[in-house]
């Protein structure tokens, strides 16, 4: 562990000997799982549809009472996908269609695999695949503004000037990667992720700008050995030890730097590096994924799955539609319905599925109303998640909008519950507190609910 972050107080070692192996996240669970089990829940279990019953959309709560499970001991999440929407997708042109109404657009809806469910008519593939997935459709989070919401959705925390939250998959990699793996465990593909902040630059994610074409800077320098190089990063290290002793002690700064460094190093020697190169996907693969940087981001994530990276993040740009948005969100959606269920195909064939969660999402939804552009603007109060594998229900609609999409019918989903019910799927504790440089005390998670009804019985 890098000294970003503060050792818990139970932990006896001071700060300077805490090490990630003292204090095992396991065991402080085990000692306080008479705590979680009193924990009481905020409020019921959200609206559930099923393949069995649409008719208990409204009617099937939770006891609140009952609290909160105690940490799964074999978490079915091992990897976290995330197709990032970026830009904020169109609920009712998507996942969440209303034919027939104002507000509805021109835009058929399509029967899905889940009775009584339909998509759009852009995302037949998914359509198809419904009876596999979850579907939110109550998202209610209350951030408008595009940077602030990409924060939002991304380290389930609004942001704040004094605090520097991690990213969900920073948080992933630090609490699920395999330490002696030369792959990182944080990956962003076609757009920058969040960094890991607090984490240290350890566990911020490797971006790849596009799929198809090789990693920059991954060979040496022509001519340039590996003991050159050795030497090279030797005389680094040195100075920042020289820096260090400049400025009386450790810096996290440098500590990150050097293990970056290192594992850069591990990296560019390993030859699980060709997890990242597509040349030797057929024609045929591709294709059923799409030519576009979506689907090879797609196709690239399911390889890194393959080879254990934790975390993948595959952005789909151009969703921020406020003209002409049904020409636009055809197009887009034709790329999502491609890349998202070949990705699902292919999890499902090689038994990862199970394993893996998929999340698919963007910072918010778009207006109900169309405007005077034949578009829709920013709208954070209704909109929808999908989600598949990672052990969660199947076949699972949460939640509804009203008739017109204006506003979520019942109970809401906020980010909070989100991603509560992730980490926690994930084995990760979403209340483990940790402690800033300056010794304020944080959470993974920022309150919220576990959505049950995702979770499989």
């Amino acid at each position: 562990m890098t000294d970003q972050i503060h050792p818990c107080p139970d932990c006896a070692e001071s700060p300077e000997a805490h090490s990630r192996a003292v204090c095992d996240r396991r065991a402080f669970l085990r000692r306080s799982v008479a705590g979680v089990l009193g924990f009481t829940m905020a409020s019921p279990i959200l609206s559930l549809v099923s393949n069995n019953s649409l008719s208990g959309l409204s009617a099937v709560f939770a006891n609140a009472a009952t609290g909160e499970p105690p940490l799964p001991d074999n978490p079915a999440i091992k990897s976290i996908v995330v197709l990032w929407m970026n830009g904020g997708p169109s609920q009712i042109d998507t996942f969440d269609p209303k034919p027939g109404t104002k507000t509805g657009g021109s835009f058929n809806a399509i029967k899905t695999s889940l009775n009584g469910v339909r998509f759009s008519e852009h995302l037949p593939r998914l359509a198809e695949q419904m009876d596999r997935m979850a579907l939110i459709r109550c998202m209610k989070t209350g951030e408008g503004n595009h940077q602030r919401a990409r924060t939002l959705m991304r380290t389930g925390f609004r942001p704040n000037p004094t605090v520097k939250y991690p990213g969900l998959g920073s948080i992933v990699g630090f609490e699920k990667g395999t330490p002696d793996s030369p792959l990182p465990q944080n990956v962003s593909i076609n757009g920058p992720g969040e960094p890991a902040g607090l984490l240290g630059l350890t566990y911020d994610p490797l971006l790849v700008n596009d799929p198809s074409r090789p990693i920059q800077n991954l060979n040496s320098a022509r001519g340039v050995t590996d003991a050159r190089i050795d030497r090279r990063v030797d005389m680094l290290l040195k100075q920042d030890e020289f820096f260090r002793q400049r400025i009386g002690g450790k810096s996290r700064e440098a500590d990150g730097h050097n293990d970056t460094m290192r594992k850069a190093v591990a990296f560019m020697r390993s030859e699980e590096t060709a997890a990242f190169d597509l040349s030797d996907e057929s024609a045929n693969a591709k294709k059923r994924y799409g030519e576009s940087k979506f689907g090879g981001g797609c196709l690239m994530a399911r390889r890194l799955v393959e080879a254990g990276v934790r975390f993948v993040e595959v952005t789909l740009n151009g969703w921020d539609t406020h003209d002409d948005n049904f020409t636009r969100v055809a197009n887009l959606s034709s790329q999502l319905d491609k890349g998202m269920s070949a990705l699902v195909d292919d999890l499902e064939e090689r038994s990862l599925l199970d394993s893996t969660l998929v999340v698919c999402m963007g910072e918010f939804g778009r207006t109900p109303d169309i405007n005077a552009r034949e578009g829709r603007d920013h709208f954070p109060a209704a909109w929808s998640v999908l989600l598949t594998g990672g052990g969660f229900r199947r076949g699972t609609v949460i939640g509804e909008t009203s008739a017109d999409g204006t506003k979520v019918r019942g109970n809401h989903v906020t980010t909070a519950d989100l991603h509560r019910t992730i980490l926690w799927s994930a084995g990760i504790d979403p209340d483990y507190e940790y402690y800033s440089p300056e010794g304020r005390p944080l959470k993974y998670a920022d309150g919220g609910r576990l959505i049950s009804a995702l979770l499989a019985s």
